[in-house]
């Protein structure tokens, strides 16, 4: 009968209510995510949660009391538990611009394009093999799992790092996720069926390259390590050799300002977020150490 109440109460305002409180609980957890305050949510909501079972099942009354007048301090509490996380939330809220102002994304994936261009033609005239993956909309986080997880800056320094020929991590592929970290390396991609491969020849970091752009939007550069030629595939096709300037020009069509600036309302929220909750998980990190 109360479910048949409920159901029967609700009406549009309702619904729009309960819709924003659960949109609110899951920015919340969103920003917490990967950061030391998760495990104090955790232990709080276990706790919350055994006693607030014992309660009712054995009508202990006084424990019930407890929980009912331990909600109140506990919301008082939670600002001044919370303080740096909250203080960093609304520093990030107030400097990102929301959703309109597309430049720290553009500017931070320009930066990207420039270190993956500079690392490429170093990669090319040294004849070490590489193999980048530039994650877009589409998640690779199956492709990441797969990898020795890094979490870290993209930097030329750390791409010829990882790809240098005696390291065990230049055998696989480096993915850098739609935060503009380095998620990963020596990640297993799938590879291509080789259908629609130009030349039977290609090696394997081609052909991978070619399957990542197959099943993903994801924009791939391989460098050759026979040739030293620098290529890129998107979409399930490869342009070849190419030099630094022409890798850049592609990369900001596929990757970079250009691509960001035809993203839609939805997926520039979606890209929001999701640099915002790195942005604070980062700073959660460096905190800690």
């Amino acid at each position: 009968m109360e479910l048949i109440w409920a159901l029967n109460s609700l009406t549009p305002s309702a619904i729009a209510d309960i819709l924003l409180v659960t949109l609110v609980f899951f920015g919340i957890s969103f920003f917490i995510r990967g950061t030391q305050s998760i495990a104090l949510v955790r232990g709080v909501i276990v706790v919350l949660g055994v006693a607030a079972l014992i309660s009712n099942a054995f009508d202990f009354r006084a424990v019930r009391w407890l929980l009912e007048n331990g909600l109140t301090a506990l919301l008082i509490a939670i600002p001044v538990i919370f303080q740096p996380e909250l203080r960093q939330l609304f520093q990030r809220v107030g400097r990102a611009g929301f959703l309109f102002n597309r430049a720290p994304h553009e500017t931070l994936r320009a930066r990207i394009i420039e270190d993956v261009c500079q690392a490429a033609e170093k990669l090319s005239d040294r004849r070490h093999g590489a193999l980048i993956v530039l994650e877009r909309s589409v998640s690779l986080n199956e492709y990441i799992r797969s990898g020795v997880l890094m979490d870290c800056e993209v930097t030329p320094q750390i791409l010829l790092t990882v790809f240098w020929p005696k390291t065990e991590l230049h055998d696989g592929a480096v993915i850098i996720d739609g935060t503009g970290r380095i998620a990963s390396a020596a990640s297993v991609l799938p590879l291509s069926s080789g259908r629609n491969l130009g030349t039977p020849k290609l090696g394997t970091r081609h052909r991978a390259a070619i399957g990542m752009s197959e099943v993903s939007d994801a924009v791939c550069v391989v460098v050759s390590e026979e040739t030293g030629r620098i290529s890129i595939t998107n979409g399930g096709r490869m342009i070849p050799r190419l030099d630094p300037k022409r890798l850049r020009t592609i990369l900001n069509a596929f990757y970079g300002p250009e691509y960001t600036q035809n993203r839609s309302l939805p997926q520039r929220l979606r890209d929001w977020t999701r640099d915002l909750g790195a942005r604070m998980r980062s700073s959660a990190g460096e905190k800690s150490v």
